[in-house]
């Protein structure tokens, strides 16, 4: 099986590493390339040889499940080789420097590490000292860029367009990468965003972003075409940033009283994981207006787009 044709006069870059850096045709010609791609996952052999003989390294400094699984069944897709190290395995438990680290892996001939790390800014280091390719799976609370693009992808697909549309992000801005890199996504794909929470977690500064900020879900619901929940960032959280769950649901939750004042055909997502009956109601959720399961298998498709246009630049992909 041959890979998808595919235009890639847009992309220039080896690395992924936020989407702020992106232009709007860049952003454009990566869900393109993923919309092919997704064809793949309809084939009874679901892999292609774009990759063939190319190794990649999931490197997880912080903890995952989709996003490492992802990008490791978007590597095998490609015919890649693939190799997962996770910080409890490595030798940056012995005092070893990210960047040295780094520097084994391309030692031995890796061609493309995914990084999940806690520091802001960490993808970005290596990718300036590396020639191999080096994608952003997470970086502290500055972005997530193949999330964001899952995100967009998803609402496109569903929806036809990305321009115009009326979007709300709602829950814990200020700690969430997921919520930077769906802004800058979506309002230079041109997208009306507004982020919803409590005005700790939302603060006004975000605003510069060219977003609207409201602490009044209540009066948004109605107006907006996609409701984009996040959890809680607790991990990230030093303090206490709302008395307890029970109000942040009472005042933020989508529960199935305040869903009744969506569109009918208002879409509902969430990057997961969910936490069932505080951000959402485990109904809503489930239900056929919740396109949550959509974007896992289109994050699939994200990712080997993500990684086929980024290894060809590099040189890699056939």
């Amino acid at each position: 099986m041959t890979a998808p044709e595919i235009s890639k006069a847009e992309w220039t870059r080896k690395d992924l590493t936020g989407i702020e850096p992106l232009s709007a045709g860049e952003i454009t010609t990566l869900l393109d390339t993923a919309a092919a791609f997704k064809t793949v996952g309809t084939r009874d052999i679901k892999k292609v040889p774009a990759l063939r003989g190319q190794t990649l390294v999931n490197l997880f400094v912080e903890p995952s499940t989709r996003t490492r699984v992802s990008f490791e069944l978007a590597a095998m897709r490609l015919s890649a080789d693939v190799i997962n190290i996770s910080a409890s395995t490595s030798s940056l438990t012995k005092g070893e420097t990210l960047k040295d680290t780094a520097k084994v892996l391309e030692a031995n001939h890796a061609d493309i590490i995914v990084l999940r790390h806690s520091s802001a800014g960490a993808a970005q280091f290596l990718a300036e000292r590396l020639a191999a390719s080096v994608i952003n799976a997470g970086d502290g609370a500055h972005e997530h860029p193949t999330q964001a693009l899952l995100d967009t992808f998803t609402i496109r697909e569903k929806k036809g367009r990305i321009a115009g549309l009326h979007i709300a992000i709602i829950g814990d801005i200020l700690f969430s990468r997921v919520a930077r890199s769906d802004i800058h996504a979506l309002t230079k794909l041109g997208a009306r965003v507004t982020l919803v929470g409590p005005p700790t977690l939302v603060p006004r500064e975000f605003e510069h972003l060219g977003v609207t900020v409201t602490h009044d879900l209540d009066a948004v619901l109605p107006e907006v075409d996609v409701v984009n929940l996040l959890r809680i960032q607790h991990e990230r959280q030093r303090k206490e940033y709302f008395p307890s769950l029970g109000e942040y649901t009472a005042l933020f939750g989508l529960t199935k009283q305040r869903a009744e004042k969506l569109k009918p055909d208002a879409l509902i997502m969430h990057p997961g994981p969910i936490n069932r009956g505080v951000e959402i109601d485990s109904d809503l959720a489930d239900s056929g207006r919740s396109v949550i399961l959509d974007q896992v298998t289109n994050g699939l498709a994200v990712r080997m787009a993500v990684l086929f246009l980024c290894a060809g630049v590099r040189g890699g992909a056939e």
